[in-house]
């Protein structure tokens, strides 16, 4: 691949500025308490910048796009659900959680049910989430940089790594927090610019070959001769008969020549094939994309199996974002509960200003670089739509733009979920000091990097989206019935996690042993939650009304304590007991009063 340096120089100073601020913030970064949850005193419009920041992930910036381009109208329940999360985590969830005084999620599972065991239950799928969220963020760095630069796959990994682990190794939550706000600014620049450009170039022609009818019922087409390296096995199908070359193996046998698909069976291509369609060939698509326009303009225009994965993907959605521990920790660091449901609406207003621009360029992407069917690196759409729709400086440019802001998606969310991560596991498997903190970055940090260099890479959000479902079946039921409901015991809510997660890791599994195996795994594998999640609220209500001794004895003053209103004073801060009385006389005493 040709270098392309406006890319490199843009990720260069991502890397530069991120550096700087990281090393700037992490100076007044002394103590455990700035590490874990920065003093408590952030400010909620900064916070929600920084909230918005992390969780504005891979599937976000690349991801949505991706969706957009192969599924059409039906995956705009992608954004709406990452967006909605928010909105039952505002009602049910932001405030009565930072009332609790809790610092980490399992701190708030002792705190509220009072048990050791479930507290070390809750530990081990924090850390199993963080580090399953991380591989897909990963995987989006190396495509990034492989897309755009001529590196292996691996280097945007470890270069994502790096750059995070010294960040967060340096001053924890409060050096990651000024940067994660800045990035968020950063990345909604680097996709509403490149989507204001090439709106105005498509309107205005179209293009270098003229404008593109989305409209038409037909597939896309090839509108000028193609050719395309498979690098990975894909099966293909077509809606007529195709004409193309074929270099490689097709439907398991070699293939030297001109070649002929119809639609009557999908068609089997081989790594390391190369492809070459003719100007007007209809475009071939994976066998898990939308073919044709019609369809891929009208939402539930499939079958049943498609309306029951969209409420699948709506319940992980919805319930899994309260249950994010990288989302959770950062209600930890407002003031008070007042200040962490403000946080909650800006972060609603961000979000839905973020997510108009990637549906915008995936629906362009259907018409400038439908090749990515074929291949079904349909992550890249962001990164190759620019030169496709402005060949020459202007194009490098705009991916230059693009490739930036990716890369800060990619160190924004990583940083938080290390921060997360390396959190619970210094308080709850280490003594919980300041240098235990930096070992636990450390140590998190080798198994993320491990994992994306070894597991298939599926499409990002569809990766992201099964992480949700993981978080909506074991600590979505936990915390809505925790923080609303007195008669919670601990058996109910280490039963309704062991149900709710073991079902979820069971689909995971099966889903990877499935994606090795061709591809046999039935459609609640991939989106599991309309299953684990009413499972895991209905074992954990049930184990919890015939376990009363599991109740904490004074449940009506923690009750009282979670949704008295802030100027009463009941709120209590559980870092004193652990940190000293010193942590809690800084921060009220501290260094800059609460602003909104």
């Amino acid at each position: 691949m040709q270098l392309n340096p406006w890319a490199l120089t843009g990720i260069v100073l991502v890397a530069v500025v991120t550096f700087f601020l990281g090393h700037r913030s992490s100076r007044s970064a002394t103590s455990t308490h700035d590490f874990l949850v920065a003093r408590r005193t952030v400010r909620s419009r900064r916070n929600a910048a920084a909230i918005s920041g992390e969780y504005l992930s891979a599937a976000s910036f690349l991801g949505i796009a991706g969706i957009v381009l192969k599924d059409g109208a039906d995956a705009l329940w992608f954004p709406i659900g990452f967006t909605a999360g928010y909105l039952a985590l505002m009602l049910f969830v932001a405030a009565p959680l930072r009332r609790s005084g809790a610092y980490t999620l399992p701190d708030f599972v002792e705190m509220r049910l009072g048990s050791q065991g479930l507290r070390r239950f809750s530990t081990a799928f924090v850390v199993f989430i963080g580090i399953l969220y991380m591989v897909p963020q990963l995987q989006g760095a190396g495509l990034t940089l492989a897309t755009i630069l001529p590196v292996p796959v691996w280097a945007g990994a470890v270069a994502v790594m790096v750059v995070v682990a010294f960040n967060v190794i340096a001053g924890g939550m409060r050096a990651i927090t000024v940067v994660q706000a800045f990035q968020y600014w950063l990345k909604l620049f680097a996709i509403a610019v490149p989507a204001f450009v090439l709106c105005m170039v498509f309107f205005a022609g179209g293009g270098p070959d003229g404008f593109r009818p989305l409209g038409a019922p037909a597939p896309p087409v090839f509108t000028s001769d193609t050719t395309v390296d498979v690098q990975t096995d894909v099966t293909l199908h077509v809606t007529s008969d195709t004409f193309l070359y074929a270099y490689g193996r097709t439907d398991n046998g070699p293939a030297a020549g001109p070649t002929h698909w119809t639609p009557l069976a999908p068609h089997s291509v081989s790594e390391g094939t190369t492809l070459k369609f003719l100007a007007g060939t209809p475009v071939p698509v994976v066998t898990d994309s939308v073919a044709d326009n019609a369809n891929w303009l009208h939402p539930a225009s499939g079958s049943l199996t498609d309306l029951l994965q969209t409420y699948s993907l709506m319940f992980a959605t919805f319930l899994g974002t309260m249950g994010l521990p990288h989302v959770l920790v950062r209600f930890y660091t407002n003031p008070d509960g007042k200040a962490a449901r403000r946080t909650t609406v800006h972060v609603l207003l961000l979000l839905g200003l973020f997510y108009l621009f990637p549906t915008l360029l995936g629906a362009l992407s259907r018409m400038y670089v439908p090749e990515l069917l074929v291949t079904g690196k349909t992550d890249a759409a962001i990164l190759r739509l620019p030169s496709a729709i402005l060949p020459g400086v202007g194009g490098q440019i705009l991916g230059a733009v693009t490739a930036a802001g990716a890369f800060a998606a990619f160190l924004s969310s990583t940083s938080g979920l290390l921060v997360s991560v390396a959190g619970v596991v210094s308080t709850d498997l280490l003594p919980g000091r300041v240098r235990d903190f930096r070992v636990a970055t450390v140590l998190v940090a080798l198994f993320p990097i491990a994992l994306a260099l070894l597991l298939r890479s599926e499409d990002i959000s569809l990766s992201i989206g099964l992480t949700f479902a993981l978080a909506a079946s074991t600590f979505s039921p936990l915390l809505v019935l925790g923080i609303w409901w007195r008669k919670l015991s601990w058996p109910g809510a280490l039963a309704g996690m062991f149900v709710g997660g073991g079902l979820v890791l069971a689909a995971l599994v099966i889903n990877v042993v499935s994606g090795y195996t061709g591809g046999w795994a039935p459609w609640f594998v991939n989106q599991p939650a309309l299953i684990t999640v009413p499972a895991a609220f209905v074992t954990t209500y049930l184990v919890s009304r015939v376990t009363g001794y599991g109740r904490p004895d004074h449940v009506h003053d923690i009750m009282l304590r979670l949704h008295a209103p802030d100027p009463l004073g009941f709120m209590r801060d559980r870092a004193v007991a652990r940190f000293g009385q010193a942590e809690e006389k800084t921060r009220i005493a501290g260094r800059g009063r609460h602003r909104k």
